[in-house]
């Protein structure tokens, strides 16, 4: 099962004839636009560097490995591949003398420009790899090295902008485990651990068969030596008699295509180890209950030829139950097509036989690289769209679930069962998967519930940052500790989005639950006074509030309130349903919604423009998504430019006066006029970090007055402003973020009712 590589063409002194190399390279390149110089030039390139550097980074390779040779088998595998790229050819041939530090990467960049530089660089950030310790026994915050080594891999996956990165990779590692044969026992080990868990994963997740097969059988070598040898042995022992039994099937199959007028290719199919000792252990049987030891795989034109030969072959030999599988209705997750069944074939022997179409085959051997002659042409859409959705594919992730107590699991599963993840590093480098939009706090609680509950503070990539900062992949998080378990009441708070997690913001309830009873009914009360006065709602019957969340009493609310049980947003909503909402919007009566005009029959509007008629300007024809601006014509309303439009900047130079700032937006909302009221101590950015809150929060501002005064404590400040707010819940999230504005002391909606 293991490949042996080619012998490169030589010299007659031994060293590689680049000339010949690169010429018999593009022989076996069918399509692309290739220049055989640049070719030439990146070979000698990768030669002389390794003639005249000593290497910076050579802990993967040993010493006796050539970075140059390497990279010509690297770019020979690519093109295996049908990867016809001159950019991925070139970033191939120069990768491994870049990685050892033989090359400069300014070098790259000065003779082949920004793409190949980019490839290289790429591919570089994915050997962190390298690094993962994934031998089973060792694991990280409770978790298995196989557990560690799949976030890894998501990692991977979601990092990848371009999949001739991968592709390379997967090459680079292709080499590395050929290569191995030499290497230290200690060596072996680490390396086919790491493709073994990661990167015949990822070809598997690409489709390419043709190299997923080769890294899990040299991988299983090297881990599992005694099974490897012992399953090799058995294949050796019959492989005659299999091969005759073969030639005997694919005879019979070949008169019965004649005789159904069906073009196709026959041809006997190996076993690979690998997969037969993952059949043998999956399904607890020996060796001999092996289906598929011996096979035929059947290629033929179209689909309706896959299904008309399966009927023929039904029929010609009996088929066994429950070893039928239709890929080809069904595919696999990657996208894997083709008709597989058993049948108890001549002389009453188990035989397996494949059948798929010609495209069907190239897919599966070849997975994405069979679709990226298509990407950025319109020769063919339907293969273009194929490309795409490989690739839209290729960037999801696994779904993540987490076990949590009962009473929160069906919040867990609304709220926590997006697939979409971003990947963090912890300081030692390991990788820790969360949902898009978390934070360091909810970082800390997936390190630990104890780290989670004494976290003071936090660094992202060594910058200290607040705790509701949200990260990104890549991101390097270290959480500041104390000594004393302290969460705060606030991480519970949605509107100052401290906690992402449903199963973080349940650890931080459950230890406010078990605090002291007492404690938690002081601070529910305070946080719900708090709340109720900072929107001004008064004579509410808690007592009924109370019965409707099963608590005995107001007591029992508060306690639940404080541990965080129920939400504040939930009382409050059941407070404000109890007064009768419609009753202060008759006090406070909707203002009109913003002007704007429809662009044309969609729901995007055009906003800037008044009560004005706008029209879209027909020298330009902006479409929603351009940059626009707006001109007042006579008579005529608003014409509406692209920013860029030759016409709107002239006029912009002549007229500045008549030019107006206008964008896209979705349709008008109803909104309420709010009068809110804040209390602070004067300092220098007072006001602007007033105005940055409500930027960010979205509401329009139709009023705001300030008024100051000398006290003890030095300038006070009281502001009143007018906003326009959707909802109580938008009013609530605002005033909470202008609560933690420094220096300010008190945030209340003024009385209207």
């Amino acid at each position: 099962m293991v490949q042996v590589r080619d012998r490169h063409p030589l010299h007659y002194d031994g060293d590689i004839c680049i000339d010949q190399w690169t010429t018999d390279l593009l022989v076996k390149v069918t399509e692309g636009s290739f220049s055989r110089e640049t070719l030439v030039s990146a070979c000698e390139l990768a030669r002389d560097s390794e003639a005249t550097a000593n290497p910076v980074n050579d802990q993967v390779w040993a010493t006796t490995v050539s970075s140059f040779r390497t990279g010509l088998e690297m770019a020979e595998i690519l093109t295996e591949l049908h990867l016809y790229d001159q950019d991925s050819l070139v970033a191939s041939i120069l990768y491994r003398a870049v990685r050892e530090g033989r090359l400069p990467i300014g070098t790259v960049r000065n003779k082949f420009g920004e793409k190949v530089t980019k490839l290289i660089e790429s591919v570089r950030k994915m050997a962190v790899i390298s690094t993962l310790r994934a031998d089973g026994d060792d694991g990280v915050f409770g978790h298995a090295g196989t557990v560690q080594a799949t976030k890894v891999r998501e990692m991977l996956v979601s990092i990848i902008d371009d999949v001739r990165v991968a592709l390379i990779k997967i090459a680079e590692r292709t080499c590395a485990i050929r290569a191995l044969k030499t290497a230290t026992e200690e060596k072996r080990l680490r390396v086919a651990r790491e493709i073994f868990d990661v990167y015949a994963p990822l070809a598997h997740r690409l489709g390419i068969g043709q190299l997923k097969w080769e890294l899990e059988d040299l991988a299983f070598r090297y881990l599992e030596t005694d099974e490897y040898m012992r399953i090799a042995r058995l294949l050796d022992e019959r492989r005659m008699d299999r091969q005759k039994y073969i030639k005997e099937v694919i005879s019979t199959l070949e008169m019965e295509l004649t005789k159904a007028g069906i073009e196709g290719d026959i041809a006997g199919r190996a076993k690979h180890i690998y997969s037969i000792w993952r059949k043998m252990h999956r399904k607890d049987i020996g060796f001999s209950q092996i289906y598929d030891i011996r096979a035929v795989r059947i290629l033929v034109p179209t689909i309706a030829d896959c299904y008309s030969l399966l009927g023929i072959v039904h029929s010609h030999w009996r088929n066994i139950p429950n070893e039928f599988d239709d890929y080809i209705a069904s595919p696999k997750e990657n996208g894997y097509r083709s008709l597989h069944t058993a049948v108890i074939g001549p002389h009453r022997k188990v035989l397996e036989i494949q059948i798929r179409t010609y495209e069907m085959n190239e897919d599966a051997e070849y997975g994405v690289c069979s679709h990226w002659r298509y990407k950025g042409t319109d020769a063919n859409t339907t293969a273009a769209n194929s490309y795409e959705d490989k690739i839209s594919w290729l960037r999801q992730v696994l779904e993540w679930h987490e076990e949590i107590e009962d009473d929160h699991v069906k919040e867990l599963l609304s709220r926590d069962n997006s697939t979409d993840r971003i990947y963090v590093f912890t300081p030692e480098g390991h990788v820790v998967d969360l949902a898009v939009g978390s934070t360091p706090l909810d970082f800390a609680y997936r390190v630990h519930t104890s780290i989670g509950h004494r976290c003071r503070g936090a660094k992202v990539n060594g910058k200290i940052v607040p705790l509701n900062t949200a990260l990104h992949t890549a991101d390097q998080v270290s959480i500041l500790t104390g000594k004393q378990e302290a969460p705060s009441r606030d991480w519970l708070s949605p509107a100052l989005n401290y906690l992402h997690a449903t199963r973080a913001r349940a650890k931080v309830q459950q230890w406010f639950r078990k605090q002291n009873q007492e404690q938690n009914t002081l601070a529910g009360k305070a946080i719900l006074d708090r709340e109720l006065r900072q929107l001004n709602i008064k004579k509410i019957d808690l007592d009924a509030i109370s019965e409707k969340y099963n608590k005995h009493g107001v007591d029992g609310l508060y306690a639940a309130i404080g541990a965080g049980d129920v939400r504040i947003e939930q009382v409050i909503n059941t407070a404000l349903a109890q007064l009768d909402m419609t009753r202060q919007q008759r006090k406070t009566p909707p203002t009109s919604p913003a002007k704007a005009s429809r662009y044309a029959e969609s729901e995007v509007y055009i906003y800037g423009v008044g009560n004005m008629l706008t029209r879209i300007a027909h020298c330009c024809s902006p479409v929603p998504g351009d940059q626009i601006g707006g001109y007042i014509t006579s008579g005529r309303g608003v014409s509406v430019h692209r920013k860029d439009c030759g016409n709107l900047l002239r006029l912009q130079a002549a007229e500045p006066e008549r030019v107006l700032e206008v964008s896209w937006g979705r349709a008008p909302k109803q909104v309420y006029p709010v009068k809110i009221t804040l209390d602070a101590y004067d300092r220098a950015g007072l006001l602007r970090d007033i105005s940055m809150v409500l930027d960010m929060s979205g509401l329009n501002v139709l009023a705001m007055t300030s008024k100051s005064d000398e006290t003890q404590m030095g300038v006070s400040v009281r502001m009143d402003i007018t906003v326009e707010v959707p909802s109580i819940d938008a009013l609530s999230t605002v005033m909470a973020r202008l609560g933690k504005i420094p220096n300010m002391t008190n945030v209340q909606r003024v009385d209207e009712y």
